[in-house]
């Protein structure tokens, strides 16, 4: 049995055929290879895109999409091994799994870290800990990493692009008032280097560096795919001559769990806004972001309403890829 909890766990041609299969749902959106199946999603947090392009996915190919809000119509979770409960939470994992397993065909959890000490976060152990109790495919709507809208962002490159490999990626950092999840960021330099592009991370200093996990894959998968990784702080020469300029704000690791601190180093960044100046120096790139964005603080109107902004394309592209996970992972 296959969950789909990271990229990192899957080789670029399975990949590539889960791209090819949402390629042919875009087509073909309305099929019945679902008919009597269904999944569950369990939401920790909030939701726009993920919920309805899954809820909406899983009608679209036959199925029934059940969602529950633990704590809200659902009863509180425990994750944690050998927990003694009692706190809030009213059933553990373990139990979850196990019933929710026996009821549906796929279970789906989106579960943010609790940005508190990264040490225990960057090891993933809420989503693990449902794959390890569920018996049936788990797949992950974002943790701290966002694997769904890897495919998204790779499937609307592929569109805009043709051929990605070798084309220069840069991933820029930008201003956000609080300091956010890195997943969708560690999760766009896993697929750009997966698929042999040329990566440049931009962020304003060290501590906005990704977690060493995901430079190191980044890394590790460039080189296996032809690409390159880099690193990069100054702002004029990581924009110069890039085919892609893909935005997202992120919190300084060092800083994790203490946002007071943090501000004081990220007030002084505004600049990083992605503006029309900014994408006069790339290749006529395409912008894309995963959404939601604050227009005028992490990117100019002028930039979301331009012609090579592509991120309602990479929004309405999670449907696809989603559909495609949900077949591959049920046989189909």
């Amino acid at each position: 049995m296959q969950h789909f909890l990271s990229t990192v766990d899957w080789t670029r041609d399975q990949l590539d055929s889960l791209l090819n299969l949402a390629a042919d749902l875009k087509k073909e959106p309305i099929r019945d290879d679902l008919r009597g199946k269904s999944i569950a999603m369990l939401f920790l947090n909030p939701s726009l895109r993920t919920r309805t392009s899954f809820e909406l996915g899983m009608q679209q190919l036959g199925g029934i999409a059940i969602v529950l809000q633990p704590g809200k119509d659902a009863w509180g979770v425990e994750f944690e091994p050998g927990a003694v409960m009692n706190g809030e939470a009213e059933e553990h994992i373990s139990e979850v799994a196990g019933v929710l397993s026996r009821y549906c065909d796929l279970i789906a959890l989106r579960a943010f870290p609790l940005f508190e000490d990264w040490e225990v976060d960057r090891e993933d152990a809420v989503i693990r800990a449902l794959a390890r109790y569920s018996t049936v495919p788990v797949v992950n709507m974002e943790t701290i990493v966002h694997p769904c809208q890897e495919l998204a962002l790779m499937m609307t490159l592929k569109e805009k692009l043709g051929t990605v490999q070798n084309r220069k990626f840069l991933l820029t950092w930008t201003w956000h008032p609080r300091p956010l999840n890195t997943a969708v960021a560690n999760s766009a330099l896993l697929i750009a280097s997966k698929f042999g592009m040329d990566v440049t991370l931009l962020c304003p200093e060290e501590a906005y560096r990704l977690d060493s996990q995901f430079e190191s894959a980044a890394a590790q998968f460039a080189e296996e795919s032809g690409g390159s990784f880099r690193v990069m702080h100054d702002i004029d020469d990581a924009y110069s001559e890039v085919d892609v300029v893909y935005a997202k704000s992120w919190g300084a690791l060092p800083y994790y769990g203490r946002p007071e601190e943090e501000w004081a180093l990220r007030q002084k960044y505004r600049n990083f806004m992605v503006d029309e100046t900014k994408m006069a120096l790339t290749n006529n790139a395409l912008f894309s972001h995963c959404l939601p964005l604050r227009r005028n603080v992490k990117a100019t109107d002028g930039v979301m309403n331009a012609d090579y902004c592509v991120a309602l394309d990479e929004a309405e592209n999670r449907l696809h890829v989603q559909k495609a996970i949900m077949l591959n992972l049920l046989g189909h």
